[in-house]
């Protein structure tokens, strides 16, 4: 059976959450600090950050098993590059969960649980940061180094022209449109 190509199909998860993560733990944040919720709808910012962890984690793992295919058009240290950044993200996801745990158990105690959760707040910010420099990396492996070609079908003789597409448009005809 041919691969599923899980990875482009993974990817998406970790990074939307990345976004959304900072307006979440921030907006539980403000809520928690005026007393609007009480201190345990904190368990909303971790149980999100434990599927950015895990989403990432297996976003991870289908890039790995992707990589022999992508390895011959694409040169190894542009794929490592990709891995490590990835592997730092998810690494730093995990850093910001922990502190998001330490804000849940401290939060009996007014001022040492808000300012835990402040601090995991800030760090959704870095795992942002991180979560960019990982896609843009994934970004150039598909978009300037043609990973992409991977995945292109060949054309067998049951399906001829399966892979076929229409040559790129010069800029000249895209100026015309």
């Amino acid at each position: 059976m041919e691969s599923l190509f899980f990875h482009p199909k993974l990817v998406h998860v970790p990074m939307a959450l990345a976004v959304l993560m900072p307006l979440i733990a921030g907006g539980l944040l403000l809520a928690w600090w005026r007393a609007w919720l009480p201190a345990r709808a904190w368990i909303v910012a971790l149980a999100l950050q434990a599927v950015l962890i895990g989403s990432g984690v297996a976003a991870l793992r289908s890039g790995e098993a992707e990589e022999d295919r992508v390895e011959p058009i694409v040169a190894e240290t542009l794929i490592e590059k990709h891995e490590e950044a990835a592997e730092v993200f998810v690494g730093g996801s995990a850093a910001v969960f922990a502190v998001m745990a330490l804000a849940l158990a401290l939060s009996s105690r007014r001022s040492p649980g808000l300012i835990a959760a402040a601090t995991a707040t800030v760090g959704t910010l870095v795992v942002f940061g991180l979560g960019v420099r990982t896609g843009q990396a994934g970004g150039e492996l598909v978009y300037r180094h043609g990973a992409a070609q991977a995945y292109v079908a060949v054309p067998t003789a049951a399906a001829p022209g399966l892979a076929e597409k229409s040559p790129p448009r010069s800029a000249r005809e895209r100026d015309d449109d």
